[in-house]
Parts: structure tokens; C-alpha cells; sequence
């Protein structure tokens, strides 16, 4: 009942519509009912009396009967149809945006392919919940009260023997209702594993095929679809046997009182137009009582398909503003991190780390893959809150400044350039696009991407594709770099960000990252230790804990872990003179 209440609630701005939806199905449930009470006028006055007043005026009511079901028809279906998109619209936006308010650790426990399938085919299911499923019980609740009505009216002992075979569907609804449900959670889930495989694949569409693993794929894709095949084949069972049963049990009760009235008739004790009154309304009864049937089916899959969307609705993002938070101002001191351990849930990555950085120096996190580099620097914009310790910014705990100010105050550069598939121009304007043509241009210009965006086919206008396909490796990371310069961030953070690329383009993306470097607190996550000659400090990371700490020159004469780093990757012919101990 909590899900309806919320469906409801989300509803509820549209009431005016739904209003007049129930208008028009009040309309639609009494025509049809209409009809039915018309049949003994029909069958006595014409059939067996022969009024000929009769013959004129009930084809004219038959007609402006069926045009005002016709009109209220088109009507409610509009309207409910409506109330039942801007719903779904309504509660995908609300589930994208609290999906964007996750911290980075929500996305590892969550697949891309998972959360799409919440956004796109879970939440879709609610519309048959919301427009048909709720048109259907309204509208044919309207029919039913209406046509209950000309069976007692009519003949109350035939409606009595009619009705009794009601309760008999109350058990098979409730248990049809309850497989469709499970039926439809498997099937939800099943298809978030189908939407994620496919994201994967596609996604990596380079990786299979440089290792021949298509077949492979090709035999997971077929699994997966095959699973979600048979959940729907089960579905469709379930919906098929419903129906069936329903008309069984329908049958029964006309056959019952076939029997019944046509005794009466034969006896003289109710006229042909009564009896053909009673069972036109009580055939027409059964239709809706169907229906009924089926839209609980339809309200099952709905309930299940929002309990998914709630459950991620309903997460707290891990990451968030304080009560008391306050806007950051500009760094003017000193990063500060105090005793910090962090793990990733059981698992310790960082431990008992103290380091302070100044503003405007330059520092440099080394040391082997799983050190714990990109983790403590990743705390810094609060992408993961620190376990134990704190991080200040002149003195202030970030945790108690809003994340909108803190990271606003930070660029980055990373090794994987996300680049969307938009313009040149949007991409590098990408967190303010109300920038102006020349703050654009003049950041492109620093980052020595304006010459190769000019000879794009429009220039800055040019769409670069997915991920940014339609550029090279460098020309991707200087449209990322001309990004940060834009942002004119006082900290500035670059993880690898000249780690994939060749030579040449390294030269000219590092050209770029020291324009942007200038005056700004710089932290840099490098494998490749000749990029980060020129820091102001370099911090060696082994296993989580900080080991070393120094200039290039410090540091290799140390003979420790940066130098075993350093010789790991230049042979002795291969260093610098000035490097040699």
C-alpha cells in the first residue's frame, strides 16, 4: 500500500485531470449500462407490441448513447494516458537526479547496466499501473455498478443466484496476482542483467574483439535472453490462464440462469424483454469482472517495477551536505590531512595518513598499483568520505562545507577523458555553457587545442562522438585539459593524465598541463615518474601508508622506494646525469 500512496502523491498535481478522466468514465460505465436496460423496451415495445413510437426513438437514444461513450471514451483515455507519462517522466527525473547525487562507491555496488534498466524499463512498467491499469478499475467499476443495477432491477432472485458465483473469483485473482508479481520482479531483473551485459559489450566492442571473443559473448547474450524469454513466456501464462477461468466461471452463472429464467419465461412469470434485459446486462458484467482480473495483473507488474525504482529513490546518497554546511571560500593556506584511514568496506586502503599541502605547491603521489594513490586523492572533492581523521582547507573540515563550494574549487584531468558526445564547444564549457565564444577560444588556446579544432569540419561546432571517438588520444585530453583551465579552479588534480599517450602528443599535452598548472595547488597521481621531475614534492604510497617523501633529487639519493620505482622503469644508461647517486 506504501507504493500506491506514493503513486498517488505523485498523482496528485494532475487531479483536475483525473477528474474529468472519472467524468468520462462515469459517462462510458453508465452507456454501457444504458444499453442494456434498453434491450426490453426494444424486445417488448417493438418486437412483440409493435409500437411504432418506440421503433423511432430508440435507435436515436442507441445513437446518442454510443456517441457520448465514444467522445468520454477518447476523453479518459487522453487524460489518464497523460496523468500516467508525466507520472513515469516525473519519477524518472526524480530517480536520475538521486542517482546523480550517489557517492563513486554506489556505482561500483551498482552496474550502468542495472541502473539504466531502473530508469528506462522499470519505471515504464508504471504506466500500465498508472493510466490503463487505474482507467480499467474506475471505469469498469462505474459499468459494474451500473449494470448490478438493471439485474436487481430487472429480476432481483436471477441477480441473487448471478451474484452468488462471485466469490468464487476472489481466491483465483489473488493468486494469479501473486505469480505475476514474482513473475514480473524476476523479469525486471533479469532484463537489468541483459541492459548491463549489453552496455559492456558494446561499450568494449574493441576488447572482443581483439581477443576473439565474440562466440563467448555471443553464447552470455544468448543465456541472458533466453532467461528473460522464459520469465516472459511465463508472464504471458499466467495473463492467458487468467482470462479463461474468469469466462469458465462466467459461463456457469449465464447457463444457471438461462435455466432459471427461461423457466420463469415459460411459466408467464417474466416477459422475453426482462429476461433478455437480465442476461444481456449479466453477459456484459462478466467483461469488466475480466478486465479487473487482468489489471490486477498489470497493478502487480507496476508494484513491482516501483518498489525497485523506490528502493534506489529511497537511498540516502552517502555523500551530502551537513545541516550546518557552509559555502568554501578560495584556498589561501593549506590542504591539511589529518590522520586519515580509509577502506573500501572491510577492505583498509589508506591508514594513519598526516600531510599537508601548501597552496600553489606542486605534489606528486607515486608508488605501485593498489598503493592507494587515486584513493586519497579522490577524497579530497569528497568523491568517498574518510573513515577515520579529517581533511581540512584552511583549517575548515570538508565535511562541513557544502559539496557544491568544494568542488567548485577543483578541476581535473584524468587518465580515461570523459568527453561527451556534444560539441568542442560544449564539452569545454562543460559545467558553465553560458561562457562566452572568447573565454572558450582563450582557454582552448592555453591548452593548444584551438589549431586542430579549427580544422574540425565546424570548428568548435563539430560533434566529437561517443567518448569522443572522432579525436585522437591527445586531442581528446586537450579538450579535457582546456575544460579545467575554463573551470579556472584554484586546486587542480591529474591522475595520469599523459600515462596513454605517444610521445608527440604527450610534448604537446604537456605544454598544455603547464599552462594550466600556473599558480594553482597541483596534485598529480603519476606512473611515470618523468612527468613529475619538477614537483614541488613527491609522496611515495606503499600498501596504504606513506613512506617517503621529498624533491626527485631527495628522494633518488635516498636509495628507497622511489628509486626502486625510478630504476624500475629507466635502465642506467637511460637516467639523467643529474640523477645518478
Amino acid at each position: 500500500m506504501d507504493v500506491f500512496k506514493r503513486l498517488l502523491k505523485l498523482a496528485k498535481p494532475h487531479s483536475g485531470r483525473f477528474l474529468m478522466a472519472m467524468l468520462c468514465m462515469l459517462v462510458v460505465g453508465t452507456s454501457t449500462s444504458a444499453l442494456a436496460f434498453l434491450v426490453k423496451p426494444a424486445l417488448d415495445g417493438i418486437f412483440l407490441k409493435k409500437d411504432a413510437q418506440m421503433l423511432i426513438w430508440i435507435p436515436l437514444v442507441v445513437i446518442f448513447i454510443y456517441l457520448a461513450k465514444g467522445l468520454c471514451s477518447y476523453g479518459q483515455m487522453v487524460l489518464m494516458n497523460y496523468i500516467g507519462l508525466r507520472v513515469v517522466a516525473d519519477l524518472r527525473g526524480s530517480l536520475y537526479r538521486q542517482i546523480q547525487k550517489q557517492s563513486l562507491s554506489f556505482f561500483t555496488r551498482h552496474p550502468t547496466g542495472i541502473l539504466m534498466s531502473r530508469i528506462t524499463n522499470d519505471a515504464g512498467t508504471l504506466q500500465g499501473a498508472v493510466s490503463d491499469a487505474v482507467t480499467t478499475m474506475f471505469k469498469d467499476t462505474f459499468t459494474l455498478i451500473g449494470l448490478i443495477f438493471v439485474i436487481f432491477y430487472r429480476d432481483w432472485k436471477l441477480a441473487v443466484i448471478a451474484i452468488l458465483i462471485f466469490p468464487l473469483i476472489i481466491y483465483p485473482i489473488a493468486k494469479f496476482g501473486k505469480k505475476m508479481r514474482s513473475v514480473a520482479t524476476r523479469t525486471q531483473i533479469t532484463m537489468g542483467a541483459l541492459t548491463t551485459l549489453l552496455h559492456e559489450t558494446i561499450s568494449g566492442t574493441r576488447i572482443v574483439k581483439a581477443f576473439g571473443m565474440e562466440e563467448y559473448e555471443n553464447k552470455r547474450f544468448s543465456e541472458e535472453n533466453e532467461r528473460f524469454f522464459k520469465l516472459n513466456i511465463k508472464a504471458v501464462s499466467i495473463n492467458a490462464a487468467a482470462s479463461p477461468f474468469m469466462e469458465f466461471l462466467g459461463g456457469i452463472g449465464i447457463a444457471a440462469i438461462i435455466l432459471y429464467g427461461g423457466f420463469q419465461v415459460i411459466k408467464g412469470g417474466a416477459t422475453p424483454g426482462t429476461f433478455f434485459s437480465f442476461l444481456t446486462a449479466l453477459i456484459m458484467l462478466y467483461e469488466p469482472v475480466k478486465r479487473l482480473t487482468n489489471m490486477n495483473n498489470t497493478i502487480q507488474q507496476g508494484i513491482a517495477g516501483a518498489q525497485r525504482v523506490f528502493s534506489i529513490i529511497d537511498m540516502e546518497p552517502e555523500i551530502g551536505d551537513g545541516p550546518d554546511a557552509v559555502a568554501l571560500p578560495k584556498i589561501t593556506r593549506s590542504i591539511d590531512i589529518e590522520n586519515v584511514s580509509f577502506a573500501y568496506e572491510e577492505t583498509p586502503v589508506l591508514k594513519d595518513i598526516d600531510l599537508s599541502i601548501r597552496a600553489g605547491e606542486v605534489v606528486a603521489f607515486v608508488g605501485m598499483s593498489g598503493g592507494g594513490k587515486t584513493t586519497l586523492v579522490n577524497l579530497i572533492p569528497r568523491f568517498y568520505d574518510v573513515t577515520t581523521g579529517r581533511i581540512a582547507i584552511d583549517g575548515q573540515d570538508i565535511r562541513d562545507v557544502t559539496v557544491e563550494s568544494l568542488r567548485g574549487q577543483i578541476a581535473m584531468v584524468t587518465q580515461q577523458t570523459i568527453l561527451f558526445n556534444d560539441t568542442v564547444r560544449n564539452n569545454i564549457a562543460y559545467g558553465d555553457i553560458q561562457r562566452s565564444e572568447e573565454e572558450i577560444v582563450g582557454a582552448a588556446r592555453a591548452a593548444h587545442a584551438h589549431d586542430f579544432i579549427m580544422q574540425l569540419p565546424q570548428g568548435y561546432d563539430t560533434i566529437i562522438g561517443e567518448a569522443g571517438t572522432k579525436l585522437s588520444g591527445g586531442e581528446r585530453q586537450r579538450i579535457s585539459i582546456a575544460r579545467a583551465i575554463l573551470k579556472d579552479a584554484p586546486i587542480l588534480i591529474l591522475d595520469e593524465a599523459t600515462s596513454s599517450l605517444d610521445t608527440e602528443a604527450e610534448i604537446e599535452v604537456q605544454k598544455a598541463l603547464d599552462n594550466l598548472m600556473a599558480g594553482r595547488t597541483t596534485l598529480i597521481i603519476a606512473h611515470r615518474l618523468s612527468t613529475i621531475r619538477n614537483a614541488d614534492r613527491i609522496i611515495v604510497l606503499v600498501n596504504g601508508r606513506i613512506v617517503e617523501e621529498g624533491n626527485h633529487e631527495f628522494l633518488l639519493a635516498k636509495r628507497g622506494e622511489y628509486y626502486k620505482l625510478y630504476c624500475m622503469q629507466f635502465t642506467e644508461d637511460e637516467l639523467h646525469p643529474l640523477d645518478m647517486p
